[in-house]
C-alpha cells in the first residue's frame, strides 16, 4: 500500500510531522480562497510545485472542493455550472498525475460531530457524535432527491474521469444516518453498491474504504472488504467505538476494530491503494483547532500504521 497523509494548503505543522514520519505522498485539500481558480492550470501548478519542492507527491484530491460539490449535492441552480468546473479539473489532474478524487454525497451537512472534548486515553481529546445532542437545521432534502442528484452528477462526470484516468472514490456518509430533515443515502453497503455498481459501472468509480464509518453502520468489515475488493481505491485508517447514534473516535489501537487484522485482510485480497490515517486525537498542548486533524496525534497514528504495513512485508 502507498502510505500518505492529509495535507491542507498552505503549509502547516502537519507537513513537517508527515515528512518527519516518513511520508512522501499526499492527499491534498485544495485552497478554498477567492484567489484560487479551480479551473486554472497555473494555480494548480503553484500548489503542486510547493508540495513537490517539500518532498510530497500529491496523489489524491480530498474533498471534491466544497464550493462546487455543495451545489452539486443539493442540486440547486448552480449545479450545472459547478459540474462543468469539476470536469475542467480532470485534465489538469491528468497532466499533474494526480489520479484520484475522494468525494462524498452528504448534502447540506458534512461530516458531523456533536462533541470535540471527549477524553480518550491519558486525557487526549477526541470527537464524538450523539444523536441526543444533535440540533436540526432548517435544511431539508429527501433520499429520492439525493439519489437523483447523485445519478445526474455521476453520469455527467464519469466519461471525463475515464478519458483522463481519474478514479472517483465515494466516501460513505458520516454519521451514516438521517439528520433531521436532511436525508442520508450512503449509509449501508447495499446503498454504496447501488451507487458504484448499479447506476453506472466503471473501472474509474469506486469507494473510499473509511473502515470506521462502515463499522458504525453495523456492517461486517471483512464482508465489505471482500464485496468491494475491486472497487476500493483509497483507505481511511481510523478506529472508533460505539453505536450509530452514539459513538466516538479513539486512538488507532484503542477502538473496536482490530486494525492489524483488517490491514492483513486488505493485503490478502491484493488491495494495494493509497492509505492515510484519519481523525487523530488532540494531544497535550494542542487546542483542537482542526478537530480530528490536529498535528501531534499524527506521530502516533502514522507510526502505528507504518508498523502494521512493515509487518505485512
Amino acid at each position: 500500500m502507498l502510505l500518505t497523509d492529509y495535507f491542507r494548503y498552505p503549509k502547516d505543522a502537519v507537513w513537517d510531522i508527515a515528512k518527519q514520519s516518513g511520508v512522501s505522498h499526499g492527499v491534498i485539500r485544495l485552497p478554498e480562497t477567492a484567489d484560487f481558480d479551480l479551473t486554472n492550470p497555473a494555480h494548480w501548478q503553484t500548489v503542486y510545485d510547493d508540495f513537490m519542492n517539500y518532498g510530497i507527491k500529491p496523489v489524491i484530491i480530498e474533498p471534491m472542493p466544497n464550493e462546487l460539490h455543495d451545489h452539486i449535492k443539493a442540486g440547486d441552480e448552480k449545479r450545472d455550472e459547478c459540474i462543468e468546473k469539476a470536469i475542467k479539473m480532470l485534465p489538469i489532474m491528468d497532466k499533474l498525475d494526480i489520479r484520484g478524487i475522494c468525494f462524498n454525497f452528504m448534502a447540506h451537512i458534512g461530516w458531523l460531530r456533536t462533541a470535540n472534548n471527549i477524553k480518550e486515553r491519558g486525557g487526549a481529546m477526541v470527537t464524538g457524535f450523539n444523536i441526543k445532542d444533535f440540533v436540526p437545521t432548517d435544511a431539508t432534502i429527501t433520499a429520492r432527491e439525493l439519489w437523483d442528484n447523485y445519478t445526474y452528477f455521476i453520469k455527467a462526470i464519469l466519461p471525463h474521469a475515464e478519458k483522463h484516468g481519474i478514479k472517483l472514490a465515494l466516501h460513505p456518509d458520516d454519521p451514516p444516518r438521517d439528520l433531521g430533515g436532511v436525508a442520508r443515502i450512503m449509509t449501508s453497503a447495499d446503498n454504496i453498491d447501488r451507487a458504484v455498481n448499479q447506476i453506472v459501472k466503471s473501472d474509474y468509480l469506486g469507494i473510499t474504504m473509511c473502515q470506521a464509518t462502515y463499522h458504525i453502520m453495523g456492517e461486517n468489515l471483512s464482508q465489505v472488504i471482500d464485496r468491494f475488493k475491486d472497487k476500493i481505491f483509497f483507505i481511511h485508517f481510523r478506529n472508533t467505538t460505539g453505536t450509530i447514534d452514539n459513538y466516538r473516535e479513539t486512538f488507532h489501537d484503542n477502538g473496536e476494530i482490530d486494525m492489524a487484522a483488517i490491514m492483513q485482510l486488505y493485503h490478502q485480497k491484493g488491495i494495494d491503494v493509497p492509505v492515510r490515517v484519519d481523525h487523530v486525537p488532540t494531544m497535550l498542548g494542542e487546542d483542537m483547532h482542526h478537530q480530528g486533524y490536529d498535528a501531534i496525534g499524527r506521530y502516533f497514528a502514522i507510526g502505528y500504521l507504518k508498523g502494521i504495513l512493515d509487518s505485512l512485508k
